[in-house]
């Protein structure tokens, strides 16, 4: 009884919700989008899939070989077409039907990201949107990562997507997450709605490649809730044109001893406007958070937020945005954000916007390259020094979404 009271009076506060207008950042017309299929054909293998679909799963760093993959999970608009695991330990299914397997879970959904945050999250519980879920098991340590791709495949939809993470205690995982739009989709929205819980000595690597087209909105909302000695590594890469992209991923280290860092690499194209932000909340003492942002704007919009919060004794936090303007047109907003409610910590930020030094492409140049391969070195050094740390797999795979995006237009 007292859950469906929950729900009713969270229904409520999502339907009034519905109707705010965005806080920030182009308050996008929900009405204009109808809801994406939810009932296209379910494929045993990714290999399955036709040659166009492999294509935009490739571009997105979604392998349709499913090789040295633990896991896949395909959803096209609203229609989950693939979902499998071939690791011990580690469980990928529909969220959908996640919860009606495993009944605790009820105590995850929803409790991480509330449903009146604003409208967009409001569309996304009142449909009941599907997803991922992904557990991997206590002790679990898996090498290989798990691949998801969220695909938009209808013209003028409004993908809404809601998925679960669960690392449990001593495991460790990695996720890729590739987000893409079919060829001939020009307008379409993605709403999507993450919630992580990584329990006790737990980590959890979450990799999220942005491969969408011209005239898509796109709207995450993602919270991460860490326990005690957890660690979260999140990698966010946006190369390629897009209308907004509007994200604010939130970390709640409620633990002591835990870690998080957030690396982020975009370019805004002409047309585009990235609205990029990190909050860490650092609530458990002896926690850790690094904050790194890289961003290029070649005639579109960047807004690169990043807040911190000390909430705690001996909690240590750095954040650091650094942008680029190459050519007329582009802009860069730098918002650096510390907060601090006790004495004994240690938060700190940097943030810097310029240009490319013509000194750096005249040196290249000097030995034999053009001013074009010049500063396409120049860029691709600047954005890999925003991702740290990846493991070896994951670089390559970074990597390779780089050397897939033309440098000449940039």
């Amino acid at each position: 009884m007292q859950a469906e009271a929950d729900h009713r009076e969270l229904k409520r506060k999502a339907e009034a919700a519905r109707e705010k207008k965005a806080a920030f950042g182009e308050d996008i017309d929900l009405e204009t989008f109808r809801s994406g299929s939810k009932d296209l054909e379910r494929v045993k293998r990714l290999a399955e899939l036709d040659e166009e679909e492999k294509r935009t799963l490739l571009q997105a760093g979604v392998l349709p070989t499913e090789e040295g993959r633990s896991g896949s999970f395909v959803l096209m608009d609203e229609s989950v077409v693939h979902a499998s695991s071939k690791a011990q330990g580690v469980e990928v299914m529909p969220l959908k039907d996640a919860l009606k397997v495993h009944e605790w879970l009820k105590d995850y959904y929803w409790k991480g990201v509330s449903p009146e945050a604003d409208k967009f999250t409001a569309r996304t519980y009142l449909e009941g949107a599907d997803g991922y879920f992904i557990h991997a098991l206590p002790g679990t340590k898996v090498s290989a990562p798990v691949q998801t791709c969220l695909m938009l495949k209808g013209k003028g939809v409004a993908q809404s997507v809601h998925n679960i993470v669960i690392v449990e205690e001593g495991a460790e995982l990695d996720v890729m997450t590739g987000c893409s739009t079919s060829k001939g989709v020009e307008r379409a929205l993605h709403l999507g709605i993450s919630e992580f819980y990584i329990k006790k000595g737990a980590k959890l690597t979450f990799t999220m490649i942005h491969n969408w087209s011209e005239q898509i909105g796109v709207r995450p909302r993602t919270v991460i809730v860490q326990e005690e000695g957890s660690t979260f590594i999140n990698n966010y890469v946006a190369l390629r044109p897009v209308k907004s992209i509007q994200t604010y991923p939130t970390a709640r280290l409620e633990g002591p001893g835990c870690f998080a860092r957030f690396n982020s690499v975009a370019i805004a194209h002409p047309g585009s406007e990235l609205d990029l932000g990190t909050r860490a909340v650092l609530s458990g003492e002896g926690s850790r958070c690094e904050m790194i942002s890289r961003t290029i704007a070649t005639g579109g919009k960047v807004i690169a937020r990043g807040q911190m919060v000390g909430k705690a004794r001996n909690v240590r936090g750095h954040l650091e945005c650094r942008g680029l303007i190459l050519g007329e047109g582009g802009v860069q907003i730098a918002i650096p954000e510390l907060e601090a409610y006790v004495p004994d910590l240690e938060m700190t930020h940097e943030a810097a916007v310029g240009k490319i030094a013509q000194d750096q492409v005249e040196y290249l140049m000097a030995r034999g390259l053009s001013e074009e391969e010049a500063v396409g070195i120049i860029v691709r050094g600047f954005l890999e020094v925003g991702i740290r740390g990846l493991p070896e797999n994951l670089k390559r795979e970074i990597d390779a979404t780089m050397e897939r995006t033309d440098m000449r237009a940039i």
